[in-house]
């Protein structure tokens, strides 16, 4: 290691300019190392500091950041993550998102710490970064492939198959504002359209090979904590479920029964169907295996093959639970063949499956309330359950064609075309359309949504287990899920448990850990790992500190481009009880306490009470303006 850098780190970041189309190597400052550890905080730091108030999203003055965490290209187990950010084009605030595969321990491999993607190329191209070898090369033969047709032909090019790349298909190219970006072909940077900012930069892929395997300070520790994990992952019920199905499994059908499953746009709360549709159906049928990203051994993602009625290609992997819900039934479909092809299809064309199947979802009930009718829709039938009109959209979505270019504008923008009093059926906040969890069942859920920088991600926050518990749900026991009784006063002591709760998934989204090894790390173990790979005396008073650290450093970029409390709400629905199943007539989430636990959350957090940060704490938390 090189002296004064931690373990784990490379120290140094890379810097491109597609418009004068030059390479800069720049030393990593010391400091942010232990102020944002890495990921989301390096993210967060960038922007900041980098990106002008008030530019274009869509336009050169945005810069694409790829991070990377001090466990990232290690032997920890489930370290195998990178996260991407930019300003979003979907929200016009932060975006931060992470994924999986191999791609983020070859950019470590590399010697690379983070990538910046500045400007514009006047022509496609795409990065190629071999060790310390950077070059930007022609991609205007693979403009318009989709995302395993450019994979395959870069590998060819570059004749090695085990090049890692991150790309975009026709979605990123399209500039689609909910394009995300792919790790390979199954992988998805999801979340807010990072991979439009990538097609408006004209930069259709980074391919990377690396040779050097970051050192960590203490070996033999990391070797225990492995060992720690691994035992830990063979022993939870709900790891050991993951490794058999991958997310989506049987339990959803419980989902369903408690109230925790979004259906036809989060309105209703009965649908038998999700029986034909979930990971246990897929596993009897038509999956032919398990992969996984680097260093875990769950190997989660699923593997699917079929040819009737249509063909899937395995090399798109298979949908998980988000998408099974948004693709599913949050749309009324219950063809398990249907959802699969819309994955393959969002994967294919790097679309976010979460926002696709939400924006449908939205046009659909428009349809049905007669606000969009087939003069609208190009002749497509916007109704509920209708799996060929999925598809057809998820086509003309990707080649922003016909009814196609409003849907790719996403549901905040749709409904304000369609207007007709339509909002009171958009689901979304900030602009991002809600991850496939209920917050009339889990307020935590609704709290998260709420003040989340980048809007309603599905992992910013799950209010389980014990937390559950002390709020005053009821476990399901036989599904390890909750019972049917809503929480509507969220108290100090709930919201500060939040906090907490909430400061974890962004310690993950910087170290870059996977989020299903939540259920089985801990505060402590989280910070053993840090310190058997940085060789870092942290604690977990220290890692809470660099969390709220970063979240304010995301929270000062919002506020820069005009965020305020006013957005921090959530969609008129999840103040409506569902229409049938456990939900129905039950009293739902209470604007006043959520609005309540919100100011108390910012009181908590040293904001103000239109969720600015106070001046003191930004200097408290050495933040740099």
């Amino acid at each position: 290691m090189a002296e004064g850098i931690p373990g784990g780190y490379a120290g140094k970041f890379l810097r491109v300019n597609l418009t004068d189309r030059t390479v800069s190597v720049e030393k990593m400052d010391e400091k942010l190392y232990r102020r944002y550890l890495g990921g989301n905080g390096f993210i967060a730091h960038f922007l900041l500091k980098e990106v002008k108030a008030g530019i274009d999203p869509l336009g050169p003055e945005n810069k694409l950041v790829y991070a990377l965490g001090p466990l990232t290209g290690t032997s920890v187990i489930a370290s195998g993550r990178n996260a991407v950010g930019a300003k979003s084009p979907l929200t016009g605030g932060i975006a931060l998102s992470q994924v999986g595969e191999f791609w983020g321990a070859e950019l470590k491999r590399a010697g690379y710490d983070a990538l910046i993607v500045e400007g514009k190329a006047d022509r496609p191209v795409y990065l190629w970064i071999n060790d310390q070898n950077v070059n930007i090369r022609d991609a205007g033969h693979l403009w318009g492939k989709t995302v395993k047709e450019a994979q395959q032909a870069i590998r060819s090019e570059l004749g090695d198959n085990k090049v890692r790349v991150s790309l975009i298909g026709p979605g990123g190219e399209n500039q689609v504002r909910y394009a995300c970006i792919m790790n390979g072909c199954y992988d998805a940077a999801g979340r807010g359209g990072l991979g439009a900012v990538m097609g408006s930069k004209n930069l259709k892929a980074v391919a990377v090979r690396g040779a050097c395997m970051p050192q960590v300070c203490y070996p033999e520790r990391v070797a225990e904590q492995n060992k720690d994990t691994q035992h830990r992952i063979e022993t939870s019920w709900r790891t050991l479920e993951w490794m058999k199905y991958g997310t989506g499994g049987p339990e959803i059908v419980g989902f369903e029964e408690v109230g925790n499953l979004p259906i036809r746009n989060w309105r209703d709360g009965v649908f038998p169907g999700v029986k034909n549709i979930h990971a246990g159906v897929m596993k009897d049928t038509v999956r032919i295996g398990m992969e996984g990203c680097y260093v875990c051994s769950m190997r989660c993602k699923k593997r699917i093959k079929f040819d009737d009625p249509y063909p899937v290609d395995p090399a798109y992997g298979g949908p998980e639970y988000e998408t099974i819900a948004s693709l599913g039934s949050n749309l009324g479909i219950d063809d398990m063949k249907a959802v699969v092809k819309g994955n393959e299809l969002c994967n294919a064309y790097s679309l976010d499956t979460i926002s696709v199947g939400g924006t449908i979802a939205f046009a659909m009930e428009c349809f049905e309330n007669g606000l969009l009718t087939v003069e609208d829709t190009g002749g497509i039938e916007l109704t509920w359950g209708n799996a060929g009109a999925m598809l057809k959209c998820i086509e003309l979505i990707a080649r922003k064609e016909g009814f196609g270019r409003l849907l790719a504008e996403g549901t905040l923008r749709l409904a304000q075309q369609i207007g007709k009093g339509s909002e009171r059926f958009a689901m979304h906040v900030k602009g991002l359309e809600p991850g496939q969890h209920e917050p009339r069942l889990m307020p935590g859920f609704g709290l998260g949504f709420m003040v989340n920088p980048h809007g309603a991600d599905h992992c910013c926050n799950i209010m389980d287990g014990k937390y559950a518990a002390e709020a005053g749900i009821n476990p399901l026991k036989s599904l390890g899920y909750h019972d049917t009784v809503p929480v509507y006063d969220i108290g100090p002591r709930k919201v500060a448990l939040f906090r907490v709760e909430h400061f974890k998934q962004v310690l993950y989204d910087s170290l870059l850990l996977c989020h299903l090894t939540g259920v089985i790390l801990d505060y402590p173990k989280i910070a053993a790992l840090t310190a058997a790979v940085t060789g870092w005396d942290t604690s977990v008073a220290e890692l809470l500190r660099i969390a709220e650290r970063i979240l304010t450093t995301a929270r000062l970029f919002n506020v820069r481009e005009g965020f305020t409390a006013a957005h921090d709400i959530l969609p008129l629905r999840y103040f409506q009880p569902k229409i049938g199943g456990a939900l129905a007539g039950k009293p739902t989430l209470e604007p006043a306490a959520l609005e309540k636990a919100k100011k108390y959350y910012y009181l908590l957090m040293g904001w103000d009470e239109n969720g600015v940060p106070l001046p003191e704490k930004v200097e408290e938390l050495y933040i740099e303006l």
